[in-house]
């Protein structure tokens, strides 16, 4: 079976489906998340991530001072 990219537009507690698809890339691993397993993202960045440890890192690299 092959699974297919899928390209999203995340919004707040929802995201709509621009393409379908099976899994996004995370913005900060590069891991593949399969849709249903898709919880953490970035609204203003429009970015998917892996689990909370991702969000962390890039939460971290914006907020450098």
């Amino acid at each position: 079976m092959n699974k297919t990219k899928a390209k999203l537009k995340y919004n707040p507690n929802s995201f709509d489906v621009i393409e379908n698809g099976d899994y996004v890339l995370c913005a900060v691993s590069k891991k593949e998340i399969l849709l249903k397993n898709l919880n953490y993202w970035n609204v203003d960045l429009q970015e998917a991530y892996f689990s909370p440890t991702e969000v962390k890192l890039r939460y971290e690299e914006i907020n450098k001072k």
